[in-house]
């Protein structure tokens, strides 16, 4: 009797392309083969911009005029290649026009022969000479990659071709995909981690369906022998669906699950270069929330791009960055005088309120410093700067409560030495938790939906900002109250204290929207992640 079948249906976003560096300084010499930027983002699929040449024909030594233009952009690297060989190196050189916002750069050993940007201030057109070479090829085409912000680029936008005169017509030469060899030793998959995985490619707009299998962290590795029947795909508006049925049972020696078990579902979108290779995902596949029987009825499984270590992780930061220290500031700066004699376990209220918020902080900091450790099994090398400076972050949160066990007397010797270095340190610890978290919503692991995230984040920073300000005026505003100057003397019309009391009802009526508004942020971001 025949095996029952299971059919999938897998959603791809559709995108060609390899992988490469990207800096703002406009030094991608890593980036001249593929020229695909770095970035953690994939390429756009519909250009903006327009690369023109001043002719259509050359000989060797002509000059040919080359104009990028179209929307404001921040970076690009322009190149020419063999119209029938794209793949191959660059050709000819170049020369300048503006050299204020472009470089040359040495690609495949050949001195200038690309242009790139020279800082990321914004530009809508530029202009360079392509000069050709006596041994070019008989076809030319303009290559260039344009950089719009961080997160949208366009790589390898065609451009015009020029010809030699009398060149024959122009060939394409079709990319025939390579397989991956097979004749490496494999073991079945029986060890956890490894995965059963069914690709679907996009390659020049040819579909190819294919069954494969991933030891580890390691690229996938096909089957020499497709396991798949009734085959099908269906491409529109850059999303690639596919569909294809296989049997439950599978003989030993074709490597595969059996499919009458459980399993969590992993789907994952990333790049494939010319020729077939398919590079790592660069941002977090979307992972089931429990494991799935396959053969079962079709349901909603739902799901995550963000583990759960990390989603917590993300969550008790911002607790600890956007609430607790910050109350606990704002608390320590301007409360002094609102609670002068009322004490709480023996001290000033206001002191037990700022301690106990700050030890909070440095207690969320650490659990939550620990968990992407946990997560990784090490230290990540593709977090960028994030967990240096959350490194430095925890030592600062650390060290500040260290320092403040040995806080001297209000009237001692070093007391104003104290106060300058618990500020400094404070004050540094927060701008780079902040600096941190604005680098760590981008993250693969976690990747807060953009520019919404950016956008909130600097809502909050100047929400805190304001608040500091409007105090500092309020602060300002009763001391002026409490100093008249005539002359060379100052008359004392009242006590600083019965000044402040006057303002004590102010005062606490901002502290309560303060904390309304911080809640407020925290409750968007946790729901941001909770969503994700």
């Amino acid at each position: 009797m025949e095996s029952p079948e299971l059919a999938f249906t897998i959603w791809l976003l559709a995108c060609v392309s390899g992988p490469a560096d990207g800096y703002p300084n406009g030094k991608v010499t890593e980036a001249c083969s593929s020229m695909m930027p770095l970035h953690g983002h994939y390429p756009q699929l519909t250009p903006k911009h327009i690369i023109t040449a001043s002719e259509t024909e050359f000989r060797p030594g002509d000059h040919i005029k080359v104009t990028l233009s179209g929307p404001d952009f921040e970076g690009f690297l322009i190149q020419a290649r063999d119209a029938e060989n794209l793949d191959g190196p660059t050709v000819g050189s170049f020369m300048l026009v503006e050299q204020s916002i472009c470089q040359l750069l040495t690609c495949n050993h050949v001195k200038d022969s690309a242009v790139s940007h020279t800082h990321k201030s914004k530009k809508n057109h530029l202009e360079a000479y392509w000069i050709a070479s006596p041994n070019a090829p008989k076809h030319v085409q303009f290559l260039a990659t344009v950089v719009e912000k961080y997160h949208i680029f366009w790589v390898k936008i065609p451009g015009p071709i020029i010809s030699q005169p009398n060149a024959p017509p122009l060939t394409t030469i079709p990319t025939t995909p390579k397989t991956q060899p097979t004749s490496q030793p494999v073991s079945h998959l029986i060890k956890p981690g490894d995965d059963d995985a069914y690709l679907c490619v996009n390659e020049d707009h040819r579909i190819n369906i294919n069954t494969a299998f991933l030891r580890g962290r390691s690229s996938p590795v096909l089957d020499s022998e497709n396991t798949l029947e009734d085959m099908s795909w269906r491409l529109a508006d850059g999303v690639l669906q596919c569909s294809f049925r296989r049997k439950i049972h599978l003989s030993d020696n074709q490597r595969r699950y059996n499919l009458d078990a459980n399993y969590y579902i992993f789907l994952a979108d990333g790049e494939v270069g010319e020729g077939g290779p398919i590079y790592k995902h660069q941002r977090q596949p979307l992972i089931s929330s429990g494991m799935c029987n396959v053969t079962g009825p079709p349901k909603d499984l739902g799901g995550s791009r963000s583990p759960q270590l990390i989603k917590i992780h993300g969550a008790l930061m911002f607790v600890a960055w956007m609430t607790t220290v910050s109350i606990g500031v704002i608390v320590a700066r301007f409360f002094k005088p609102v609670w002068p004699h009322s004490l709480l376990f023996g001290k000033e209220i206001w002191f037990q309120v700022h301690r106990t918020l700050m030890l909070t902080t440095v207690a969320l900091t650490s659990i939550a410093f620990i968990l992407p450790f946990i997560y990784r099994g090490g230290w990540s090398y593709k977090a960028g700067f994030h967990p240096y400076l959350g490194c430095t972050v925890m030592a600062l949160a650390i060290f500040q409560p260290l320092v403040a066990g040995f806080r001297p007397s209000p009237h001692g010797p070093r007391r104003q030495l104290f106060n300058w270095v618990h500020w400094s340190t404070g004050t540094t610890a927060r701008i780079l938790a902040v600096v941190t978290m604005f680098l760590g919503m981008d993250l693969p692991a976690l990747k807060l939906p953009y520019p919404w995230d950016t956008y909130t984040m600097i809502g909050f920073v100047a929400w805190h900002v304001g608040i500091d300000v409007l105090l500092e005026i309020h602060g300002y505003c009763l001391i002026h109250k409490v100093e008249l100057i005539d002359g060379d003397r100052i008359h004392i019309l009242q006590s600083l204290t019965s000044v402040e009391a006057e303002g004590r009802t102010f005062k606490q009526i901002v502290l309560t929207i303060y904390i309304c508004g911080n809640i407020a942020f925290l409750i968007t971001f946790l729901a941001a992640i909770n969503q994700l």
